[in-house]
């Protein structure tokens, strides 16, 4: 049954987390703008406003009941408001008990966005509350509209869900079981982004590599990179995450073979010492990480690797926090994510009694930045002299005056040029690399 929006109705989304929301937040603008709703980016010109959230760290969740008291005052001055909320966070329990005291009018979940607008009308037209959570995932509905804002990159999910269960991690219980898309389907939908006028995407998943289960098919995420180095428009190619026990050789072969993959992967170390990596149920060994990043190292020349790092897990030691130290040294990662362990309700490690004091956890925090960004400096300071091709993103973010672009190593370079080199490939000279960015000169526009 079509659902349709009250004439003149207006929507605003309000994005948290990852690029996985990201990609959720197009296709509810999608299935929202099918009814007829129209985006406003002032909040008190809404009708309709929809939170998309985020569960990884509390302090996200924080940010989320500070915005809908911000909403929900409005809303009172606005009785006519629906307030929607979805996303990992209304997927916990003790979350969708605080919803019904501030009043949120639906709440659905990360599995069943597809919904949404049949619960929107049931909530307008029954003037109540509505709620739709499933707690299994299900089969993929697919496809789904989605509204892409113009642009040079896109967002494509492979997979969903997550099968791991680290420790620390909720995300196997806001996103469920690992859940494949069709081949067909993902290219089907690059082919449409390229048409679109797309020249870059990133294809999604809490564990890429391990894409393919479930599926009739015998097919893994190298094959689906294959395909995608095949449509004619698509120049540059990524994706994230990918998991350290299930990078296989074969995918690695793949991104050395193939020009349109680019030379970056994102592969989280989490910790250096094999004990917390037990604890925190990785799957692997420092040993095992070091032969993998070697191995990549020798077969894709000039690879940029990245990862997410953690200090302070529950009973890591002075000399654990020194073999994550030392795995940095070692592996000398391009960039880093670096974060303090918080304790998330729901997971194994928020039962771990040996939780390390707040303090100790800045002071080791603060020396792993020192560490990592001296190596990132270094390895950015190399590239001084060296000819980058980037693709021009616009003006820099930093300096308006000035445009930047990315590199296929996933650095942003900041440089001088017209707008016109907007959507490009360009070739640019570094001439400074600094620790999170490089600048350089424009040599040569070949594309």
């Amino acid at each position: 049954m079509q659902v349709n929006a009250a004439p003149g109705s207006n929507y605003h989304i309000i994005t948290y987390g990852c690029q996985m929301n990201v990609r959720d937040s197009e296709t509810m603008a999608g299935l929202v703008e099918a009814m007829g709703y129209q985006e406003v980016d002032n909040l008190d010109e809404a009708d309709l406003v929809i939170f998309n959230t985020c569960s990884v760290r509390h302090s996200a969740e924080n940010k989320v009941y500070g915005k809908l008291g911000e909403v929900n005052a409005i809303k009172k001055k606005h009785p006519s408001m629906l307030i929607a909320f979805g996303g990992c966070m209304a997927q916990l329990p003790e979350v969708k008990q605080r919803l019904y005291k501030i009043g949120v009018d639906i709440i659905f979940g990360t599995h069943n966005i597809h919904e949404l607008p049949a619960m929107i009308d049931q909530a307008r037209d029954g003037k109540k509350r509505v709620e739709q959570i499933w707690t299994n995932a299900g089969e993929v509905i697919d496809p789904l509209p989605a509204l892409r804002r113009p642009g040079l990159s896109a967002f494509v999910n492979v997979m969903y869900g997550c099968n791991n269960f680290c420790s620390y991690c909720i995300v196997p219980y806001t996103r469920g079981r690992e859940r494949s898309r069709t081949p067909d389907n993902i290219q089907q939908e690059l082919e449409e982004l390229a048409m679109l006028g797309y020249r870059e995407v990133t294809l999604l998943g809490q564990n890429v590599n391990s894409y393919g289960k479930g599926l009739d098919e015998k097919v893994d995420f190298a094959d689906i990179l294959v395909m995608a180095s095949k449509i004619d428009g698509l120049e540059r190619i990524r994706f994230t995450t990918s998991h350290p026990k299930d990078m296989s050789d074969k995918l690695i072969d793949t991104i050395a073979s193939h020009d349109k993959l680019c030379e970056h992967i994102h592969v989280p170390l989490q910790a250096g010492s094999n004990k917390i990596l037990q604890r925190m149920n990785r799957g692997y060994t420092r040993e095992h990480y070091l032969e993998l990043a070697q191995k990549m190292r020798e077969r894709i020349p000039g690879v940029a690797i990245t990862s997410d790092l953690i200090v302070g897990f529950p009973g890591e030691t002075d000399e654990d926090f020194e073999n994550t130290l030392d795995m940095v040294r070692k592996v000398r990662f391009d960039a880093a994510f670096t974060f303090l362990y918080s304790i998330r309700t729901g997971t194994k490690a928020a039962t771990f009694e040996d939780q390390v004091p707040l303090e100790v956890k800045k002071s080791r925090l603060l020396e792993l930045n020192r560490v990592q960004y001296g190596i990132a400096l270094e390895l950015n300071k190399k590239l001084e002299g060296t000819c980058q091709e980037l693709m021009v993103e616009g003006p820099s973010k930093t300096n308006p005056e000035k445009l930047s672009g990315r590199t296929r190593t996933n650095r942003i370079v900041i440089f001088s040029g017209q707008n016109n080199l907007i959507g490009s490939l360009i070739n640019v000279k570094i001439t400074k690399g600094k620790t999170f960015s490089l600048f350089g000169d424009v040599q040569q526009n070949d594309k």
